[in-house]
């Protein structure tokens, strides 16, 4: 397993200044990411409704062309952009280390589900934009796998629950 990186300045940055320790960053994180897979599902749900359906198979499958590949990724990035809501230097940071992470695990996702096979059997775009769905919840538990837990964090007064003290 590869050793995960630190956090990235930036990242470390925000959360001091919002007053968060470097452990409490992953809210953070959360956010940013929950943000960029919904920008690239909007993107890829609207190449569907146009009926682009075989260029999102083929984005999903890593074969788009160069050109095409560009253009939909531009098209996440915008719509990170306006939706992050953050300007300049930091925006860009945010956006060039959040999106291809995202990215990487809905492919991962894609491929592990076998996704791409299904999208290839349905023709329609019910049930590609169905497949989009699943692709969705299948990369965010990537992204985020003990999303509700329901672990919280406690005072440094509160008591130990007789559990954990034995």
């Amino acid at each position: 397993m590869k050793p995960l990186p630190r956090l990235p300045h930036f990242l470390r940055a925000a959360g001091q200044l919002t007053g968060l320790a470097a452990w409490q960053t992953g809210r953070l994180f959360r956010l940013a990411a929950r943000t960029a897979l919904e920008a690239v599902q909007e993107v890829l749900r609207a190449e569907v409704e146009k009926g682009n359906m075989r260029l999102v198979r083929e984005f999903l499958m890593g074969k788009a062309l160069p050109a095409a590949r560009a253009l939909l990724l531009e098209r996440m990035t915008a719509r990170l952009l306006v939706r992050l809501g953050l300007r300049g230097a930091l925006a860009s940071n945010v956006v060039g280390w959040v999106l291809p992470v995202v990215l990487e695990q809905v492919l991962k996702a894609a491929h592990r589900a076998g996704l791409v096979d299904k999208i290839r059997g349905n023709a329609t775009v019910q049930d590609t934009l169905l497949r989009l769905e699943e692709l969705k919840h299948a990369a965010w538990k990537r992204l985020v796998p003990d999303h509700g837990s329901g672990a919280e964090v406690l005072p440094d007064d509160a008591e130990i629950p007789p559990q954990l003290s034995a």
